[in-house]
């Protein structure tokens, strides 16, 4: 009998082991579950936090973005200003130069920081003298004269001097400078380099044997095509057209390297500003009409979009980015209208307005409606982001710093004014 108990109790112990042994991997797979459950709540919640962040980030970029469109400016402080002796605030003009302000007159240049100070300055002497600004290059040229200066940011590069009085010049972003020179019975456009050394190429007043007068010209960023729009005669009557002429390489390839005209839509509309937006973009003013074209195939220049103005044109601006018209309106209570479009040719917003202003300006999502004594300033939606008025007689607005900072200059003295 106790033989007996014995046995039985050894295949209890034995049973006890096997069921403990078995029970082990069970346990294990228990505590991995347990593990990877707990790593699914900790990514959960690094998820849930994450999406939070970004929803507010979206929150925030879209009140950011409301704020910039819709918010309108109450006041204006001064930040810093610099004043100018009386015997400099003769003839004094501005443009925007690099990320700061050309100063000229006609007794030399300066380029002023956004601190108000002089980066440099250069004499010279001239009795009208005119502008033109590419990104990082500029060049004063003396009008009916025979002098161009060019600059870079860092200070005068080299002067031309022509052979014939100075009408109207462009220049490129990398300071190449094509002027329109007036000859005894035509006009002629000459290149130059950066240093003012003159180049071998230069076109004529004439167009396929008819004689044109150049109105305007403007040179691609990388001055290889030259845009120009041109008034000629044809059968007694007088045309217009634009013109584009390509003088790389490859422009050696066909006659006078001319490589797009056009004129079937222009007719006896004269077209008074032409100018290249971008590498690719550029826009011809007529006195009917705005013109859209686009040289991506270098040798093939097309005509994006032809918007029609039917009211009259009183005032052209543009950029890089967009190019508009401030119209006489006399449709409604406004006096005025400004339309804004794309470089494309879209129409982006029309604003009608009553403001006696003198000059128009566009500086990045900015437009500048301005007389000496008073402003507006419109985004590129449409509004109306602050209006106000200067203690000083004002030429010229541009952007500041940052987004609510602006430059106001004239010829007695800059100020940063800021916006609130």
């Amino acid at each position: 009998m106790s033989d007996m108990m014995s046995r039985e109790s050894k295949k209890d112990r034995l049973r006890s082991r096997i069921i403990t042994t078995n029970a082990s991997p069970g346990h294990g797979e228990d505590s991995e579950e347990i593990v990877s459950q707990a790593r699914r709540r900790v990514r959960r919640r690094y998820l849930i936090i994450l999406l939070a962040i970004l929803i507010l980030i979206t929150i925030g970029a879209i009140l950011l973005y409301w704020y910039q469109r819709s918010w309108q400016y109450k006041e204006g402080t001064v930040g810093w200003e610099r004043q100018f002796e009386r015997d400099e605030a003769g003839f004094v003009d501005y443009e925007a130069f690099g990320e700061n302000l050309l100063r000229y007159s006609k007794d030399g240049a300066s380029y002023i920081d956004a601190s108000g100070k002089d980066i440099w300055v250069e004499a010279y002497q001239m009795r009208t003298p005119i502008t033109a600004v590419n990104g990082d290059y500029a060049a004063i040229a003396d009008q009916q004269g025979n002098s161009i200066y060019i600059f870079d940011k860092n200070g005068l590069l080299g002067i031309a001097t022509t052979v014939l009085p100075v009408i109207k010049i462009t220049i490129s972003s990398k300071g190449l400078v094509a002027a329109i020179l007036e000859g005894q019975t035509t006009s002629h456009i000459y290149y130059y380099t950066k240093e003012g050394t003159e180049m071998k190429v230069y076109l004529t007043g004439f167009l396929n044997g008819e004689i044109g007068y150049p109105l305007d010209i403007s040179l691609s960023p990388d001055g290889n095509l030259l845009m120009g729009s041109f008034t000629y005669l044809r059968g007694g009557e007088v045309r217009n057209r634009v013109a584009f002429y390509n003088f790389s390489e490859v422009g050696k390839n066909v006659p006078d390297r001319f490589v797009g005209g056009f004129h079937e839509m222009y007719g006896n509309s004269m077209i008074p500003r032409v100018c290249f937006l971008d590498s690719i973009h550029s826009v011809a003013f007529a006195d009917s009409s705005i013109s859209f074209y686009s040289s991506l195939d270098v040798m093939s220049p097309v005509l994006l979009k032809q918007v029609p103005v039917e009211d009259e044109i009183r005032t052209v601006f543009y950029n890089s980015q967009y190019a508009g018209v401030v119209v006489r309106d006399v449709s409604g209570e406004y006096d005025s209208r400004l339309d804004l479009y794309s470089s494309e040719g879209n129409h982006i917003f029309s604003q009608p307005f009553s403001f006696d202003y003198e000059h128009v300006d566009i500086d990045g999502d900015y437009i500048f409606l301005y007389n000496e004594s008073s402003c507006r300033i419109y985004n590129r939606f449409g509004n109306l982001k602050y209006e106000g008025t200067f203690d000083f007689p004002v030429s010229k607005l541009t952007c500041g710093r940052l987004p609510n900072q602006v430059i106001a200059a004239g010829p007695q003295a800059v100020k940063e004014i800021k916006l609130h």
